[in-house]
């Protein structure tokens, strides 16, 4: 006879790339035959939901459809960060546990990685590892070439061979569906682009590079951080005037990534004297592209170096010459001529810093989405702090109507006094909500997805009392880096306050020390006795 015996409980070690799930981490089971309250319905039905996604992101791999397996996977991400906001207890649900490890293999093996680190987003990320591979048995023996092509003069030479050709048939007969979305994202963005670039003397043809960067999307994010239309980096970006905090992040600003990226191209022709060996060092750092021009033989020629460039880089070039020859000559390649769509305008209203975008869009009488479309740089539910702020609202937007609408807003959803914390081991947001004299609810109102767990070196912005204390820079957070003002202070020896520093009134509570006082707005407790 068999005999039955209880096995012990298993432990799932992982670490979630989404709220700091600790290894080692225990897994509670479920009791049989419970009745649910709401909570656990709501769960439950939210992980059914997140499975039923996960199973078509499968049928869309398995219809060889990497578009639609892509949108897919990351909405069950999406979905199961979702969850995890709502409910942090969930980490230990076996459930819950079963469902991550699900939707995160899955992601994992889509992107060909070990660690989740960076979501990328934008489809041009989810054809890059066909386009790019070794793999060529979709290419077909022969391409014909499109007969009488008219293809007009250009400062970067469009060069036809089989690394072009190859991509050719990529976009025309593999993936058209891809080439025909970029195609009409085009009718948007590139009059503006050809524009920039007339205006900083660079080639128009290269605004055609941002099909390969990012399939002209402004939100579009690679695993390596690189971020926008033209996928900088943070400290290239830095380099041409893009701002990156906390609030705003100027690589997704189409118009000044465009601008920064046509500086950029034409400092790198002025280093190279070469448009292709330029175009090179925008995807590749100059010592990379020195060690492949060196193992050619030193010849300063892209083709030359081929060879000896990373996989990505020997594809961006002929990449890039395949979108230009198609962008050009959209008919010939099977491709519409023209596509409908409006050119990127817009109309600009300055308003004040940490006002809701919800009221805001309300004002301009358009969804919250659609102005995050208008502002892509805007990263937070609200304008930054700071001062004015010069919000991009539709073309067909009324201003007075707007203005009239905004005088409206009320006063709780216009700036506030606010400041960041930097979160230290052991503290708690209950502990922080004392510190700064506001509420754990505050907290998570001014904090978006904020989870109950907290952890060392995160960032939570604080709402503080009225009257406490001013604006803080626009052009950076803060760090909890201002000067405190003691009204009570009968000490004939004033000391200066720092002349980058802001006053503060503080309130002080049952228990307080000056001791504690300093610690939290890191000063020294001598200058709160001082000033």
């Amino acid at each position: 006879t068999l005999q039955l015996k209880d096995m012990p409980l298993r432990l799932l070690d992982y670490r979630s790339p989404m709220q700091g799930i600790k290894d080692g981490e225990g897994v509670t089971e479920q009791p049989a035959m419970q009745e649910l309250d709401n909570f656990q319905k709501d769960i439950m039905s939210r992980i059914s939901d997140i499975y039923r996604i996960h199973i078509k992101a499968m049928d869309a791999q398995v219809s060889n459809d990497p578009l639609e397996a892509e949108a897919q996977i990351n909405d069950a991400l999406a979905a199961t960060q979702g969850l995890l906001d709502d409910y942090p207890e969930i980490r230990g649900d076996r459930r819950f546990t079963e469902l991550y490890r699900s939707v995160i293999s899955e992601y994992r093996q889509f992107y060909g990685i070990t660690e989740v680190g960076n979501e990328p987003e934008g489809e041009i990320f989810a054809i890059q590892e066909e386009l790019f591979s070794e793999d060529d048995s979709w290419m077909k023996e022969e391409y014909d070439f499109p007969d009488d092509l008219a293809l007009n003069k250009t400062d970067v030479p469009l060069i036809q061979n089989d690394k072009v050709n190859r991509h050719l048939v990529y976009y025309t007969l593999r993936r058209p569906e891809v080439m025909e979305t970029w195609l009409q994202r085009a009718v948007k963005y590139q009059p503006m682009m050809r524009k920039i670039f007339r205006e900083e003397g660079a080639p128009e043809e290269l605004t055609y590079l941002a099909f390969i960067e990012s399939g002209l999307n402004p939100t579009a994010q690679s695993w390596a951080a690189a971020v926008g239309m033209w996928q900088f980096i943070r400290a290239t970006g830095s380099v041409y005037g893009l701002e990156v905090n906390w609030w705003v992040d100027e690589r997704r600003d189409p118009e000044k990534a465009t601008r920064a990226a046509a500086r950029h191209l034409r400092d790198l022709y002025n280093i190279w004297g070469d448009w292709h060996l330029a175009m090179a060092n925008y995807n590749i750092s100059p010592r990379g592209l020195k060690r492949a021009i060196n193992r050619a033989g030193g010849v300063e020629d892209y083709w030359a170096a081929y060879p000896y460039l990373p996989r990505e880089t020997r594809g961006y070039v002929p990449g890039f010459i395949a979108t230009t020859m198609i962008g050009m000559n959209p008919e010939e390649f099977g491709f519409q001529k023209t596509y409908e769509g409006e050119p990127y305008s817009y109309r600009v209203v300055e308003v004040d810093g940490l006002m809701e975008l919800t009221e805001l869009a309300a004002a301009a009488g358009i969804s919250t989405n659609e102005l995050k479309d208008y502002n892509p740089e805007l990263l937070r539910w609200a304008t930054p702090p700071g001062g004015k702020y010069p919000l991009k609202l539709p073309v067909s937007t009324d201003r007075e109507e707007f203005l009239a609408n905004y005088q409206e807003i009320p006063k709780e959803s216009r700036s506030q006094n606010i400041t960041m914390h930097t979160v230290s081991s052991g503290e708690s947001l209950g502990l922080i909500a004392r510190k700064y004299g506001t509420t754990v609810a505050g907290l998570y109102g001014s904090n978006e997805n904020l989870s109950s767990t907290i952890y060392p070196g995160q960032k939570i912005v604080v709402p503080l009392p009225q009257g406490s204390v001013s604006e803080i820079s626009a052009n950076r957070p803060t760090n909890q880096q201002q000067s405190v003002t003691s009204r009570t202070s009968s000490s004939s020896s004033k000391v200066s306050a720092p002349a980058n520093s802001t006053p503060v009134t503080y309130n002080v509570k049952t228990g307080d020390t000056v001791g504690h006082i300093a610690e939290w707005f890191d000063v020294r407790a001598w200058n709160i006795r001082t000033w």
